[in-house]
């Protein structure tokens, strides 16, 4: 199968000529395009200078686009006839996935057609794909994806990588990670010196795996004045103000978002149960119900939707397959400030200068 591509340009601002363009799966996840379309609405009513190149059906996605009046004249829609499932394996992705609005998403931002693309599909898939279609970033042996974690810090977030990009790393990956992760804290965050910490079973220095030693020397080395590497941290210190980015291997990093998820839905459950036991409760909920939908607001897993793709020639979101139009307009939101940021070539260019330190290093 091949994708068909429109004739027309990839939509820019009419006044100015420019604008951040996004190139959005449109296929992708479990609620299907329109969700999608509806995030893409929501992220358009609040920033004019976002464009959209749609990839999927193209006899589906021309009726949903016609009935938003925001995206009105700022959407180009790439037909695209295959969908990639959530159950399709990553290696029969890469041998048949051409024609899917998914390879089609990634061919525009490889094309130079769009700054970001955006996608709610299957995970191992779409970065199969990206590694493929927009290949690693030179130095790079292992790409990462990062999500933003709810912390007590004042940007109320945390960046974690790798959270399931791949499940080894060795010393010379964790040195990467730690890289590409202070550059998205820059870009995506506005931090101007994060802080970095090395996730360990604890805090001393003769505690963890040997990797985990060697890697704590190679970021002490490389922090040189870009980030402050503080050592070690514990799974207690995710959430905290301790650290801006924490870095750890794809096993890891996984099992601790989805026990954060699971933990957060846990509490919201258990808080709704409460108040909704007694007239008395019911009435206590009514009077905090300011403070209970602060909270709600808080620990809401759509406000930080998104997963990015590090260490690729592109940027690549991840959007949680299950996403609503909240979340899809977050991820969008994501998507449009890395965008705005340069973040890609700043990215590009602190990986190339760490790898070229490490090399220097180790031929000394």
């Amino acid at each position: 199968m091949t994708v068909e591509h429109a004739t027309n340009p990839a939509p820019r601002d009419p006044d100015t000529g420019v604008g951040v363009v996004i190139s959005i799966d449109a296929m992708g996840g479990d609620r299907g395009p329109a969700v999608v379309v509806a995030g893409m609405a929501e992220s358009a009513e609040k920033n004019p200078e976002i464009r959209f190149i749609v990839h999927g059906d193209e006899s589906v996605l021309s009726g949903l686009i016609a009935r938003r009046r925001s995206l009105a004249g700022r959407c180009d829609i790439r037909h695209a006839a295959g969908t990639v499932t959530m159950d399709d394996k990553p290696s029969q992705v890469l041998r048949k996935g051409e024609g899917t609005s998914m390879w089609s998403a990634l061919e525009s931002v490889k094309q130079g057609e769009a700054q970001v693309a955006v996608s709610c599909g299957n995970t191992g898939a779409l970065m199969a794909l990206s590694m493929m279609r927009l290949r690693k970033l030179p130095g790079v042996n292992r790409p990462a994806i990062a999500c933003l974690w709810p912390s007590r810090n004042p940007q109320g977030f945390n960046i974690m990588l790798d959270v399931g990009a791949d499940i080894r790393a060795d010393a010379h990956d964790l040195l990467q990670y730690a890289l590409m992760g202070a550059s998205y804290a820059r870009n995506g965050l506005g931090l101007e010196r994060p802080r970095v910490g090395l996730l360990n079973v604890g805090t001393e220095e003769h505690k963890g795996r040997a990797e985990l030693k060697q890697a704590h020397e190679m970021i002490e080395k490389a922090a040189n004045g870009s980030f402050d590497y503080i050592g070690f941290v514990e799974g207690g210190d995710l959430p905290s103000a301790r650290v801006d980015v924490i870095v750890t291997d794809g096993f890891t990093g996984n099992v601790a978002l989805k026990t954060g998820e699971g933990t957060a839905k846990l509490v919201g459950d258990f808080l709704k149960d409460a108040f909704s036991n007694s007239i008395m409760s019911k009435f206590a909920a009514i009077l905090a119900m300011t403070s209970l939908k602060r909270l709600q607001k808080r620990i809401d897993p759509r406000r930080v939707n998104g997963g990015i793709f590090l260490g690729l020639n592109g940027t690549v979101v991840k959007s949680h397959g299950s996403a609503d139009a909240t979340g899809v307009s977050a991820a969008i939101k994501l998507a449009f400030t890395l965008a705005q940021s340069g973040f890609q070539d700043r990215l590009a260019a602190r990986v190339a200068q760490g790898t070229a330190a490490a090399t220097a290093e180790g031929g000394a």
